[in-house]
């Protein structure tokens, strides 16, 4: 299965940091976020990414390009036959990534409806937002999934406080409410498992979430299972969980680091 990885949006509320870079590209540490989120997928043996670039896409493109000349020592020659020598190797060297320009100003739902034609055979993908990290145990949401028959199986965790909840009943979602004005309970932490049916249900609409029409229609139908994650989930989403995540990293407190 390939990991979809949600990459285009404009993180308005970390303007701190996204005025010039996407927020996926904002750093913990000394990587971005994303490779952060990459890490944990690759940790559980999920290598192939399929990342939806939008917003100064161009960025991380570049990352990735220049991925060797940022990791490892190198050795330049500059005559007239120039060659370039990489030194050491890299726990990455496994991975693929395809980078999909899913438009500038695209939804969730259209970003991955733009890229069905790169998932190949899969009969299902993973699919999570480029901006929280989470010690969520990937293979027990994939088991979950194909137990339940259900389209998409989300990963529910506990809120650090101002999202949308969730109404779960049993192992299925009950109702999908986009930040009502009674907030607790249980949240869309991503981290999720889609047959690939769910892209025929995304409506031919770059101005349609995913959240707010499509896994809502799922919920209704019984069709939108639910994991629960009761361990570490936290979203870059402000100035001040930019700094927490950075601050647990920093002092060797990370729960996500499981690598």
């Amino acid at each position: 299965m390939k990991v979809v990885i949600l990459c285009g949006g404009k993180g308005t509320r970390l303007r701190e940091e996204t005025e010039y870079r996407p927020k996926p590209m904002v750093p913990i540490g000394d990587r971005p976020i994303l490779w952060h989120i990459m890490k944990i997928y690759a940790a559980h043996g999920f290598k192939e990414f399929v990342l939806c670039l939008g917003y100064k896409g161009e960025l991380i493109k570049e990352f990735f390009r220049n991925y060797l000349w940022n990791t490892c020592d190198v050795t330049l020659s500059l005559g007239r036959r120039a060659d370039v020598r990489f030194h050491g190797h890299h726990d990455e060297e496994d991975w693929t990534i395809t980078l999909a320009d899913t438009g500038a100003e695209s939804m969730t739902a259209w970003r991955i409806r733009s890229i069905d034609r790169h998932l190949g055979n899969d009969e299902r993908f993973l699919l999570t937002y480029g901006d929280g990290v989470g010690d969520v145990p990937v293979p027990a949401v994939v088991a979950a999934h194909r137990a339940s028959g259900n389209l998409c199986t989300l990963t529910a965790v506990h809120p650090p406080g101002r999202f949308g909840e969730l109404s779960l009943r049993d192992a299925t979602v009950a109702g999908f409410n986009e930040k009502p004005q009674a907030e607790g309970g249980y949240i869309n932490g991503g981290f999720m498992v889609c047959e690939r049916g769910l892209i025929a249900e995304l409506p031919d609409d770059p101005g349609v979430m995913l959240e707010q029409g499509p896994l809502q229609r799922l919920a209704a139908s019984d069709r939108l299972g639910v994991y629960r994650h009761h361990g570490f989930w936290q979203p870059m989403d402000t100035y001040q969980e930019f700094a927490l995540l950075n601050r647990l990293w920093a002092t060797g407190q990370a729960p996500w680091k499981i690598w």
